[in-house]
Protein backbone atom coordinates (compact mmCIF):
# COMPACT_ATOMS: atom_id res chain seq x y z
CA UNK A 1 0.00 0.00 0.00
CA UNK A 2 1.27 3.46 -0.91
CA UNK A 3 1.84 6.01 1.82
CA UNK A 4 0.51 8.80 -0.38
CA UNK A 5 -1.08 9.18 -3.78
CA UNK A 6 -1.72 12.43 -5.65
CA UNK A 7 -4.50 12.44 -8.24
CA UNK A 8 -5.95 15.12 -10.51
CA UNK A 9 -2.72 17.11 -10.17
CA UNK A 10 -0.81 19.17 -12.73
CA UNK A 11 2.53 17.51 -12.15
CA UNK A 12 5.54 18.89 -14.02
CA UNK A 13 8.13 16.17 -13.54
CA UNK A 14 11.02 17.95 -15.33
CA UNK A 15 11.91 14.52 -16.76
CA UNK A 16 12.52 14.28 -20.49
CA UNK A 17 10.73 10.96 -20.97
CA UNK A 18 7.46 11.99 -19.29
CA UNK A 19 7.45 15.74 -18.58
CA UNK A 20 3.91 15.84 -17.17
CA UNK A 21 1.62 13.60 -15.16
CA UNK A 22 -1.65 13.79 -13.24
CA UNK A 23 -1.01 11.13 -10.58
CA UNK A 24 1.98 10.16 -8.43
CA UNK A 25 2.55 7.52 -5.77
CA UNK A 26 4.87 7.73 -2.76
CA UNK A 27 6.17 4.90 -0.56
CA UNK A 28 8.89 5.05 2.10
CA UNK A 29 9.94 8.55 1.09
CA UNK A 30 10.38 7.78 -2.60
CA UNK A 31 8.32 8.10 -5.74
CA UNK A 32 7.19 4.66 -6.94
CA UNK A 33 5.33 5.60 -10.08
CA UNK A 34 3.24 8.03 -12.09
CA UNK A 35 -0.16 7.94 -13.75
CA UNK A 36 -1.29 4.42 -14.79
CA UNK A 37 1.44 2.79 -12.71
CA UNK A 38 -0.18 3.99 -9.46
CA UNK A 39 -3.78 4.96 -10.17
CA UNK A 40 -5.17 1.56 -9.16
CA UNK A 41 -2.91 1.08 -6.15
CA UNK A 42 -4.37 1.54 -2.66
CA UNK A 43 -2.88 4.33 -0.53
CA UNK A 44 -3.01 5.36 3.09
CA UNK A 45 -3.96 8.80 1.87
CA UNK A 46 -5.10 9.96 -1.54
CA UNK A 47 -5.14 13.69 -2.26
CA UNK A 48 -7.43 15.05 -4.95
CA UNK A 49 -5.28 17.98 -5.98
CA UNK A 50 -7.85 19.78 -8.11
CA UNK A 51 -5.29 20.50 -10.87
CA UNK A 52 -2.84 22.07 -8.40
CA UNK A 53 0.63 22.63 -9.84
CA UNK A 54 3.25 20.23 -8.48
CA UNK A 55 6.96 20.55 -9.33
CA UNK A 56 10.17 19.01 -7.97
CA UNK A 57 11.48 20.54 -4.76
CA UNK A 58 13.74 23.52 -5.37
CA UNK A 59 17.49 23.45 -4.77
CA UNK A 60 19.77 26.35 -3.86
CA UNK A 61 23.29 25.56 -5.04
CA UNK A 62 24.99 28.24 -2.94
CA UNK A 63 23.75 29.61 0.35
CA UNK A 64 24.99 30.20 3.89
CA UNK A 65 22.49 28.49 6.14
CA UNK A 66 24.04 28.98 9.58
CA UNK A 67 24.98 32.57 8.75
CA UNK A 68 21.43 33.30 7.60
CA UNK A 69 19.93 31.58 10.62
CA UNK A 70 22.11 33.58 12.99
CA UNK A 71 21.26 36.81 11.17
CA UNK A 72 17.59 36.30 12.00
CA UNK A 73 18.44 37.08 15.65
CA UNK A 74 20.81 39.97 14.85
CA UNK A 75 20.15 43.66 14.28
CA UNK A 76 18.83 43.95 10.73
CA UNK A 77 20.66 46.80 9.02
CA UNK A 78 19.39 46.16 5.50
CA UNK A 79 16.80 48.93 5.72
CA UNK A 80 19.20 51.64 6.86
CA UNK A 81 19.38 54.34 4.19
CA UNK A 82 21.81 56.71 5.89
CA UNK A 83 24.67 56.38 8.34
CA UNK A 84 22.60 58.20 10.93
CA UNK A 85 19.87 55.59 10.46
CA UNK A 86 22.44 52.96 11.31
CA UNK A 87 23.84 54.76 14.34
CA UNK A 88 20.32 55.26 15.70
CA UNK A 89 19.47 51.59 15.12
CA UNK A 90 22.63 50.50 16.94
CA UNK A 91 21.80 52.77 19.86
CA UNK A 92 18.25 51.44 20.20
CA UNK A 93 19.38 47.83 19.91
CA UNK A 94 22.15 48.32 22.46
CA UNK A 95 19.75 49.83 24.99
CA UNK A 96 17.81 46.56 25.14
CA UNK A 97 20.80 44.26 25.68
CA UNK A 98 22.17 43.03 29.00
CA UNK A 99 25.38 44.55 30.31
CA UNK A 100 28.46 43.48 28.39
CA UNK A 101 26.55 41.90 25.49
CA UNK A 102 27.80 42.42 21.94
CA UNK A 103 25.88 44.51 19.45
CA UNK A 104 25.88 42.34 16.32
CA UNK A 105 24.22 43.65 13.19
CA UNK A 106 24.16 42.41 9.62
CA UNK A 107 23.17 43.41 6.12
CA UNK A 108 24.33 47.00 5.80
CA UNK A 109 25.14 48.41 2.36
CA UNK A 110 27.67 51.23 2.16
CA UNK A 111 26.60 52.07 -1.40
CA UNK A 112 23.11 52.88 -0.13
CA UNK A 113 24.20 54.81 2.97
CA UNK A 114 26.98 56.76 1.28
CA UNK A 115 29.84 55.09 3.12
CA UNK A 116 30.85 52.73 5.90
CA UNK A 117 30.24 53.56 9.56
CA UNK A 118 33.20 54.83 11.60
CA UNK A 119 34.30 53.28 14.86
CA UNK A 120 34.14 56.59 16.75
CA UNK A 121 30.46 57.01 15.93
CA UNK A 122 29.78 53.42 16.91
CA UNK A 123 31.50 54.09 20.23
CA UNK A 124 29.03 56.91 20.85
CA UNK A 125 26.06 54.78 19.77
CA UNK A 126 26.89 51.91 22.11
CA UNK A 127 29.30 53.14 24.79
CA UNK A 128 31.16 50.42 26.64
CA UNK A 129 30.01 47.63 24.35
CA UNK A 130 31.68 45.68 21.55
CA UNK A 131 29.97 46.46 18.23
CA UNK A 132 30.29 44.24 15.16
CA UNK A 133 28.40 45.20 12.00
CA UNK A 134 28.57 42.85 9.02
CA UNK A 135 28.40 44.10 5.44
CA UNK A 136 25.75 42.49 3.27
CA UNK A 137 28.44 40.91 1.07
CA UNK A 138 30.02 39.09 4.00
CA UNK A 139 33.41 40.20 2.69
CA UNK A 140 33.87 43.07 5.12
CA UNK A 141 32.64 44.32 8.46
CA UNK A 142 32.94 47.39 10.68
CA UNK A 143 33.70 47.23 14.40
CA UNK A 144 34.10 49.81 17.14
CA UNK A 145 37.10 50.66 19.25
CA UNK A 146 36.30 48.06 21.91
CA UNK A 147 36.53 45.25 19.34
CA UNK A 148 39.70 46.67 17.77
CA UNK A 149 41.31 46.67 21.20
CA UNK A 150 40.21 43.14 22.05
CA UNK A 151 41.47 41.90 18.69
CA UNK A 152 44.90 43.48 19.17
CA UNK A 153 44.52 45.66 16.10
CA UNK A 154 44.90 49.07 17.78
CA UNK A 155 48.15 48.26 19.54
CA UNK A 156 49.51 46.25 16.59
CA UNK A 157 49.99 43.10 18.66
CA UNK A 158 48.57 40.85 15.93
CA UNK A 159 49.60 40.29 12.35
CA UNK A 160 47.04 41.05 9.66
CA UNK A 161 46.17 37.81 7.83
CA UNK A 162 47.26 37.45 4.23
CA UNK A 163 44.49 38.63 1.93
CA UNK A 164 43.05 40.98 4.55
CA UNK A 165 43.01 44.75 4.96
CA UNK A 166 42.54 46.97 8.00
CA UNK A 167 41.30 50.24 6.53
CA UNK A 168 42.92 53.33 8.03
CA UNK A 169 42.59 57.08 7.87
CA UNK A 170 44.98 59.74 9.16
CA UNK A 171 44.07 58.88 12.77
CA UNK A 172 44.41 55.12 12.48
CA UNK A 173 41.96 52.23 11.89
CA UNK A 174 38.48 53.36 10.91
CA UNK A 175 36.95 50.11 12.08
CA UNK A 176 36.46 48.69 8.58
CA UNK A 177 38.00 45.24 8.08
CA UNK A 178 38.10 43.64 4.64
CA UNK A 179 38.23 40.00 3.62
CA UNK A 180 40.65 37.85 5.67
CA UNK A 181 41.14 40.62 8.25
CA UNK A 182 37.70 39.65 9.54
CA UNK A 183 39.31 36.57 11.08
CA UNK A 184 40.65 38.84 13.80
CA UNK A 185 37.07 39.51 14.91
CA UNK A 186 35.64 36.04 14.43
CA UNK A 187 38.49 34.69 16.55
CA UNK A 188 36.90 36.52 19.50
CA UNK A 189 33.57 34.67 19.20
CA UNK A 190 34.23 31.42 17.32
CA UNK A 191 33.54 28.61 17.95
CA UNK A 192 29.85 29.05 18.54
CA UNK A 193 28.17 26.30 20.58
CA UNK A 194 26.82 23.44 18.49
CA UNK A 195 23.39 23.80 20.12
CA UNK A 196 23.22 27.48 19.16
CA UNK A 197 24.23 26.70 15.59
CA UNK A 198 21.62 23.93 15.42
CA UNK A 199 18.99 26.46 16.52
CA UNK A 200 20.12 28.86 13.77
CA UNK A 201 20.08 26.09 11.17
CA UNK A 202 16.59 25.15 12.27
CA UNK A 203 15.39 28.74 12.00
CA UNK A 204 16.81 28.99 8.50
CA UNK A 205 15.28 25.66 7.56
CA UNK A 206 11.80 26.88 8.52
CA UNK A 207 12.17 29.77 6.07
CA UNK A 208 13.56 27.52 3.34
CA UNK A 209 10.68 25.05 3.60
CA UNK A 210 8.19 27.91 3.26
CA UNK A 211 9.87 28.88 -0.03
CA UNK A 212 9.80 25.40 -1.54
CA UNK A 213 13.44 24.57 -0.92
CA UNK A 214 14.10 20.90 -0.29
CA UNK A 215 17.87 20.93 -0.83
CA UNK A 216 20.54 23.56 -0.23
CA UNK A 217 24.31 23.66 -0.52
CA UNK A 218 26.04 25.33 2.42
CA UNK A 219 28.97 27.20 0.88
CA UNK A 220 31.65 26.87 3.54
CA UNK A 221 31.87 25.37 7.02
CA UNK A 222 34.52 24.56 9.58
CA UNK A 223 37.16 27.23 9.21
CA UNK A 224 38.16 30.60 7.78
CA UNK A 225 36.13 33.76 8.19
CA UNK A 226 33.09 31.94 6.82
CA UNK A 227 33.17 29.08 9.35
CA UNK A 228 31.18 29.06 12.58
CA UNK A 229 33.00 26.21 14.36
CA UNK A 230 35.69 23.62 13.67
CA UNK A 231 32.97 21.03 14.42
CA UNK A 232 30.28 22.78 12.40
CA UNK A 233 29.09 19.62 10.69
CA UNK A 234 28.01 18.38 14.12
CA UNK A 235 25.52 21.26 14.29
CA UNK A 236 23.73 19.96 11.19
CA UNK A 237 23.61 16.48 12.67
CA UNK A 238 22.26 17.95 15.91
CA UNK A 239 19.61 19.90 13.99
CA UNK A 240 18.58 16.67 12.28
CA UNK A 241 18.52 14.75 15.56
CA UNK A 242 16.23 17.36 17.10
CA UNK A 243 13.89 17.37 14.09
CA UNK A 244 14.81 20.94 13.12
CA UNK A 245 16.22 20.18 9.68
CA UNK A 246 13.49 20.49 7.05
CA UNK A 247 15.79 20.55 4.05
CA UNK A 248 18.50 18.30 2.70
CA UNK A 249 21.93 19.89 2.92
CA UNK A 250 25.25 19.41 1.20
CA UNK A 251 28.11 20.96 3.12
CA UNK A 252 31.22 22.48 1.56
CA UNK A 253 34.30 22.23 3.74
CA UNK A 254 36.32 25.46 3.84
CA UNK A 255 39.79 24.90 2.40
CA UNK A 256 41.37 26.08 5.65
CA UNK A 257 39.83 23.02 7.34
CA UNK A 258 41.69 20.63 5.06
CA UNK A 259 45.25 19.63 5.87
CA UNK A 260 48.04 17.32 4.66
CA UNK A 261 47.32 13.61 5.01
CA UNK A 262 49.47 10.51 5.02
CA UNK A 263 48.37 7.61 2.84
CA UNK A 264 49.92 4.83 0.81
CA UNK A 265 51.90 6.13 -2.13
CA UNK A 266 49.58 4.43 -4.59
CA UNK A 267 46.54 6.17 -3.08
CA UNK A 268 47.89 9.71 -3.55
CA UNK A 269 45.50 11.06 -0.90
CA UNK A 270 47.66 13.87 0.38
CA UNK A 271 45.19 16.61 1.32
CA UNK A 272 41.83 16.52 3.01
CA UNK A 273 40.08 15.63 6.25
CA UNK A 274 41.06 12.91 8.71
CA UNK A 275 40.09 9.33 7.84
CA UNK A 276 40.09 10.22 4.15
CA UNK A 277 36.58 11.67 4.31
CA UNK A 278 35.88 13.57 1.09
CA UNK A 279 33.12 14.79 -1.22
CA UNK A 280 30.12 12.47 -1.20
CA UNK A 281 30.41 11.21 2.38
CA UNK A 282 27.07 11.20 4.22
CA UNK A 283 23.47 10.37 3.41
CA UNK A 284 20.51 11.87 1.61
CA UNK A 285 19.86 14.46 4.30
CA UNK A 286 23.36 15.58 5.32
CA UNK A 287 26.22 15.04 2.89
CA UNK A 288 29.72 16.44 2.44
CA UNK A 289 30.16 18.34 -0.80
CA UNK A 290 33.04 20.21 -2.39
CA UNK A 291 36.03 21.91 -0.85
CA UNK A 292 35.31 25.65 -0.86
CA UNK A 293 38.20 27.98 -1.59
CA UNK A 294 38.08 31.76 -1.80
CA UNK A 295 40.14 33.20 -4.65
CA UNK A 296 38.98 36.83 -4.46
CA UNK A 297 36.45 39.10 -2.76
CA UNK A 298 33.21 40.76 -3.88
CA UNK A 299 32.06 43.10 -6.62
CA UNK A 300 29.95 45.31 -4.38
CA UNK A 301 32.93 45.67 -2.06
CA UNK A 302 35.31 46.25 -5.02
CA UNK A 303 37.57 43.48 -3.68
CA UNK A 304 36.92 41.10 -6.58
CA UNK A 305 40.09 40.50 -8.62
CA UNK A 306 39.67 42.12 -12.04
CA UNK A 307 42.06 42.53 -14.94
CA UNK A 308 41.16 46.18 -15.55
CA UNK A 309 40.52 48.72 -12.77
CA UNK A 310 37.07 49.40 -11.35
CA UNK A 311 35.38 52.57 -12.55
CA UNK A 312 34.95 53.96 -9.03
CA UNK A 313 36.13 53.55 -5.43
CA UNK A 314 39.75 54.42 -6.16
CA UNK A 315 39.95 52.47 -9.41
CA UNK A 316 41.60 49.45 -7.83
CA UNK A 317 41.76 45.92 -9.23
CA UNK A 318 40.64 44.01 -6.13
CA UNK A 319 42.68 41.39 -4.35
CA UNK A 320 43.38 37.69 -4.01
CA UNK A 321 42.73 35.88 -0.75
CA UNK A 322 46.00 33.92 -0.88
CA UNK A 323 49.06 33.80 -3.08
CA UNK A 324 48.39 32.41 -6.54
CA UNK A 325 50.76 29.54 -5.79
CA UNK A 326 48.88 28.57 -2.64
CA UNK A 327 45.48 28.86 -4.31
CA UNK A 328 46.60 26.60 -7.14
CA UNK A 329 48.24 24.10 -4.78
CA UNK A 330 45.09 23.67 -2.70
CA UNK A 331 42.89 23.17 -5.75
CA UNK A 332 45.25 20.66 -7.36
CA UNK A 333 45.85 18.75 -4.12
CA UNK A 334 42.13 18.56 -3.32
CA UNK A 335 41.34 17.37 -6.83
CA UNK A 336 44.04 14.70 -6.71
CA UNK A 337 42.75 13.56 -3.30
CA UNK A 338 39.26 12.88 -4.61
CA UNK A 339 37.47 16.11 -3.77
CA UNK A 340 35.17 18.19 -5.88
CA UNK A 341 36.28 21.81 -5.67
CA UNK A 342 34.18 24.96 -5.48
CA UNK A 343 36.30 28.02 -6.22
CA UNK A 344 34.88 31.40 -5.25
CA UNK A 345 35.88 33.61 -8.18
CA UNK A 346 33.95 36.78 -9.01
CA UNK A 347 36.31 39.03 -10.96
CA UNK A 348 37.55 37.96 -14.38
CA UNK A 349 41.13 37.78 -13.13
CA UNK A 350 40.03 35.40 -10.37
CA UNK A 351 38.15 33.34 -12.95
CA UNK A 352 41.41 33.01 -14.90
CA UNK A 353 43.15 31.72 -11.80
CA UNK A 354 40.41 29.18 -11.12
CA UNK A 355 40.29 27.90 -14.70
CA UNK A 356 44.09 27.60 -14.86
CA UNK A 357 44.14 25.68 -11.57
CA UNK A 358 41.42 23.27 -12.71
CA UNK A 359 43.29 22.70 -15.96
CA UNK A 360 46.49 21.94 -14.03
CA UNK A 361 44.59 19.57 -11.75
CA UNK A 362 43.07 17.59 -14.59
CA UNK A 363 46.42 17.43 -16.35
CA UNK A 364 48.07 16.01 -13.25
CA UNK A 365 45.31 13.48 -12.56
CA UNK A 366 42.47 13.18 -15.09
CA UNK A 367 39.13 12.90 -13.28
CA UNK A 368 36.44 13.53 -15.89
CA UNK A 369 33.74 12.60 -13.37
CA UNK A 370 34.65 15.48 -11.03
CA UNK A 371 31.97 18.15 -10.57
CA UNK A 372 34.18 21.19 -10.11
CA UNK A 373 32.51 24.60 -9.86
CA UNK A 374 33.24 28.29 -9.95
CA UNK A 375 31.09 30.03 -7.37
CA UNK A 376 29.57 33.30 -8.60
CA UNK A 377 31.51 33.60 -11.88
CA UNK A 378 30.50 37.24 -11.60
CA UNK A 379 32.55 38.62 -14.49
CA UNK A 380 33.28 36.24 -17.35
CA UNK A 381 34.97 37.58 -20.47
CA UNK A 382 33.97 36.19 -23.88
CA UNK A 383 37.30 34.38 -24.22
CA UNK A 384 36.72 32.56 -20.92
CA UNK A 385 33.35 31.04 -21.81
CA UNK A 386 34.67 28.17 -23.90
CA UNK A 387 37.09 27.15 -21.17
CA UNK A 388 34.19 26.40 -18.82
CA UNK A 389 32.86 24.01 -21.46
CA UNK A 390 36.17 22.37 -22.36
CA UNK A 391 37.18 21.86 -18.72
CA UNK A 392 33.73 20.73 -17.57
CA UNK A 393 33.42 23.52 -14.98
CA UNK A 394 30.00 24.56 -13.73
CA UNK A 395 29.41 28.27 -13.05
CA UNK A 396 27.21 28.99 -10.03
CA UNK A 397 25.97 32.60 -10.42
CA UNK A 398 23.31 34.30 -8.31
CA UNK A 399 20.60 35.74 -10.55
CA UNK A 400 18.87 37.85 -7.92
CA UNK A 401 22.09 39.84 -7.44
CA UNK A 402 21.05 41.52 -10.69
CA UNK A 403 17.96 42.93 -9.01
CA UNK A 404 19.36 43.73 -5.58
CA UNK A 405 22.82 45.08 -6.45
CA UNK A 406 22.85 45.15 -10.25
CA UNK A 407 23.05 48.94 -10.52
CA UNK A 408 25.95 49.01 -8.07
CA UNK A 409 27.81 46.31 -9.99
CA UNK A 410 27.21 48.05 -13.30
CA UNK A 411 28.64 51.29 -11.92
CA UNK A 412 31.69 49.41 -10.65
CA UNK A 413 32.60 47.74 -13.94
CA UNK A 414 31.36 50.27 -16.50
CA UNK A 415 29.19 49.76 -19.59
CA UNK A 416 31.79 47.84 -21.61
CA UNK A 417 31.96 45.07 -19.00
CA UNK A 418 28.28 44.92 -18.02
CA UNK A 419 27.65 42.13 -20.59
CA UNK A 420 30.10 39.96 -18.61
CA UNK A 421 28.08 40.14 -15.39
CA UNK A 422 26.42 36.98 -14.06
CA UNK A 423 25.94 35.36 -17.43
CA UNK A 424 23.40 32.63 -18.08
CA UNK A 425 22.36 31.97 -21.67
CA UNK A 426 25.94 32.22 -22.97
CA UNK A 427 26.81 29.21 -20.83
CA UNK A 428 23.75 27.25 -21.88
CA UNK A 429 24.56 27.86 -25.54
CA UNK A 430 27.86 26.03 -24.95
CA UNK A 431 26.20 23.12 -23.20
CA UNK A 432 27.24 24.28 -19.71
CA UNK A 433 24.66 23.87 -16.96
CA UNK A 434 23.75 26.84 -14.76
CA UNK A 435 22.15 25.89 -11.42
CA UNK A 436 19.98 28.24 -9.40
CA UNK A 437 21.48 29.77 -6.27
CA UNK A 438 21.16 32.79 -4.00
CA UNK A 439 24.21 33.34 -1.74
CA UNK A 440 21.69 34.04 1.00
CA UNK A 441 21.83 36.12 3.20
CA UNK A 442 23.82 38.32 0.78
CA UNK A 443 20.65 38.46 -1.35
CA UNK A 444 17.08 37.27 -0.91
CA UNK A 445 16.99 33.51 -1.30
CA UNK A 446 13.44 32.68 -2.43
CA UNK A 447 13.86 30.51 -5.55
CA UNK A 448 10.89 32.05 -7.33
CA UNK A 449 12.49 35.49 -7.01
CA UNK A 450 15.67 34.02 -8.47
CA UNK A 451 13.72 32.56 -11.39
CA UNK A 452 12.13 35.93 -12.07
CA UNK A 453 15.56 37.55 -12.18
CA UNK A 454 16.81 34.88 -14.61
CA UNK A 455 13.92 35.74 -16.92
CA UNK A 456 13.95 39.55 -16.62
CA UNK A 457 17.54 40.42 -15.56
CA UNK A 458 16.08 43.69 -14.31
CA UNK A 459 17.75 45.74 -11.58
CA UNK A 460 15.89 47.41 -8.74
CA UNK A 461 16.47 50.67 -10.60
CA UNK A 462 14.62 49.35 -13.64
CA UNK A 463 17.62 48.67 -15.90
CA UNK A 464 17.72 45.44 -17.89
CA UNK A 465 21.26 44.12 -17.59
CA UNK A 466 22.52 42.15 -20.61
CA UNK A 467 19.13 41.16 -22.08
CA UNK A 468 20.90 38.66 -24.34
CA UNK A 469 21.55 36.53 -21.22
CA UNK A 470 17.86 36.16 -20.34
CA UNK A 471 16.25 32.71 -20.32
CA UNK A 472 12.64 31.58 -20.37
CA UNK A 473 10.66 30.52 -17.31
CA UNK A 474 10.95 26.82 -18.07
CA UNK A 475 14.73 27.09 -18.20
CA UNK A 476 14.74 29.03 -14.94
CA UNK A 477 12.68 26.30 -13.25
CA UNK A 478 15.10 23.71 -14.61
CA UNK A 479 18.00 25.62 -13.05
CA UNK A 480 16.47 25.29 -9.58
CA UNK A 481 15.55 21.62 -10.01
CA UNK A 482 17.34 19.49 -12.60
CA UNK A 483 20.55 21.49 -12.84
CA UNK A 484 20.83 22.14 -9.10
CA UNK A 485 20.63 18.38 -8.51
CA UNK A 486 23.18 17.61 -11.23
CA UNK A 487 25.65 20.18 -9.95
CA UNK A 488 25.51 18.53 -6.52
CA UNK A 489 26.11 15.11 -8.10
CA UNK A 490 22.68 13.91 -6.99
CA UNK A 491 20.77 13.74 -10.26
CA UNK A 492 20.10 10.04 -9.63
CA UNK A 493 18.18 10.90 -6.45
CA UNK A 494 16.41 14.20 -6.98
CA UNK A 495 15.76 17.08 -9.38
CA UNK A 496 12.95 15.34 -11.28
CA UNK A 497 9.79 13.52 -10.24
CA UNK A 498 10.43 9.97 -11.45
CA UNK A 499 10.06 6.48 -10.08
CA UNK A 500 12.82 5.68 -7.57
CA UNK A 501 13.69 9.27 -6.78
CA UNK A 502 13.18 11.06 -3.49
CA UNK A 503 9.64 12.27 -2.92
CA UNK A 504 10.59 15.94 -2.65
CA UNK A 505 8.03 18.19 -4.29
CA UNK A 506 6.28 21.54 -4.05
CA UNK A 507 2.69 22.67 -4.56
CA UNK A 508 2.50 26.07 -6.30
CA UNK A 509 -0.33 28.48 -6.98
CA UNK A 510 0.82 28.65 -10.62
CA UNK A 511 3.54 27.42 -12.95
CA UNK A 512 6.27 30.04 -13.59
CA UNK A 513 5.60 29.84 -17.34
CA UNK A 514 1.91 30.62 -16.87
CA UNK A 515 2.24 34.07 -15.28
CA UNK A 516 3.65 37.40 -16.44
CA UNK A 517 7.42 37.51 -16.07
CA UNK A 518 7.19 40.23 -13.43
CA UNK A 519 4.86 38.04 -11.37
CA UNK A 520 6.97 34.87 -11.09
CA UNK A 521 8.27 35.95 -7.70
CA UNK A 522 4.68 36.43 -6.48
CA UNK A 523 3.70 32.78 -7.06
CA UNK A 524 2.68 31.25 -3.74
CA UNK A 525 4.32 28.13 -2.34
CA UNK A 526 1.30 26.26 -1.00
CA UNK A 527 3.07 23.24 0.48
CA UNK A 528 6.49 21.61 0.55
CA UNK A 529 6.98 17.86 0.87
CA UNK A 530 10.34 16.31 1.80
CA UNK A 531 10.73 12.56 1.49
CA UNK A 532 6.96 12.13 1.45
CA UNK A 533 6.46 14.19 4.63
CA UNK A 534 4.90 17.64 4.67
CA UNK A 535 7.37 20.20 6.07
CA UNK A 536 5.36 23.29 5.13
CA UNK A 537 1.73 23.92 4.26
CA UNK A 538 0.03 21.17 6.26
CA UNK A 539 -3.19 23.18 6.43
CA UNK A 540 -3.30 23.45 2.63
CA UNK A 541 -2.93 19.69 2.24
CA UNK A 542 -5.53 19.00 4.91
CA UNK A 543 -8.01 21.15 2.99
CA UNK A 544 -7.63 19.02 -0.15
CA UNK A 545 -10.28 16.33 -0.63
CA UNK A 546 -8.99 12.97 0.62
CA UNK A 547 -10.05 9.35 0.76
CA UNK A 548 -8.74 7.25 3.66
CA UNK A 549 -9.02 3.50 4.17
CA UNK A 550 -11.14 2.91 7.26
CA UNK A 551 -8.44 1.48 9.48
CA UNK A 552 -5.27 3.29 8.34
CA UNK A 553 -3.97 6.76 9.07
CA UNK A 554 -1.58 8.57 6.78
CA UNK A 555 1.93 9.57 7.89
CA UNK A 556 0.90 13.12 6.89
CA UNK A 557 -1.99 13.00 9.33
CA UNK A 558 0.06 11.38 12.07
CA UNK A 559 2.75 14.02 11.77
CA UNK A 560 0.20 16.77 12.25
CA UNK A 561 -1.18 15.03 15.35
CA UNK A 562 2.33 14.64 16.77
CA UNK A 563 3.11 18.30 16.16
CA UNK A 564 -0.08 19.29 17.97
CA UNK A 565 0.65 17.02 20.95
Amino acid sequence: MLDLKLVNASIFTMAEAAPTASAMGVLNGRIVGLDADVLQLPAQRTLDCGSAVVVPGFGDSHNHMAWFGQSLAELDLSRCRTLNDMYDAVSRFASELPDGAWVVGSGYDDTVMGGHPHRNNLDRSAPGRPVWLKHRSGHMCTVNTEVLERAGILDGSVDIPEGGTVVRDTKGPTGLLEEQAQKLVTALVVPYPVTDLADAIGAASEVYASEGLTHVVEAGIGSGWIGRSPVELAAYLEARRRGLLKTRVQLMAASDALHPLQSHATDAITFGLDLGIASGFGDDQVRLGAMKIFIDGSLIGRTAAVTEPFCDHGHGTGSFQLSLEELTRRIVDAHCSGWNVAAHAIGDSAVDVALDAFAAAQQKLPRPEARHRIEHAGMVRPDQLSRFASLGITPVPQPHFLFEVGDTMAAAVGPERVPWLYRHKSFLDLGVRVPGSSDRPVASGAPLLGMQSMVTRRSSGGTTLSPQERVDAGTALRAYTVDAAWTAGEEDRRGTLESGKLADFVFLSAHPADVAVDEIGQITVLATVLGGTCVFGQDYLDDLPTAHPTNVQSPFHLEKQENQA
